[in-house]
């Protein structure tokens, strides 16, 4: 008996784009596969990867040159990231 499998997550290539909910700061860049590259506005480098998560979710973490992180997750296509200073932020992948 032949039966389509279903794709378990969603693919993470392509171009990223999140902005603050509070300070309306832009974070943007791509990923290839598990990696992720982004660029803020203020020209620092986020570089991190996405893990896909058993439950169709996508576990995202960032770290940039000077050790700050953002980490977050991935849900039905919406991106919700949280930074370590309490600051929310959204975006989608494109």
């Amino acid at each position: 008996m032949l039966s389509r499998r279903r794709k378990r997550f969603r693919s993470t290539d392509g171009y990223y784009r999140f902005e603050s909910a509070r300070t309306r700061e832009v974070i943007h860049g791509s990923g290839y596969g598990d990696f992720i590259r982004l660029r803020d506005e203020f020209g620092n480098v986020w570089r991190g990867e996405a893990e896909p998560q058993a439950d169709d979710t996508v576990r995202y973490r960032l770290r940039d040159g000077n050790g700050r992180t953002i980490s977050g997750i991935c849900v039905g296509g919406d991106v919700v990231l949280r930074d370590e200073r309490g600051n929310v932020w959204r975006g989608f992948i494109d």
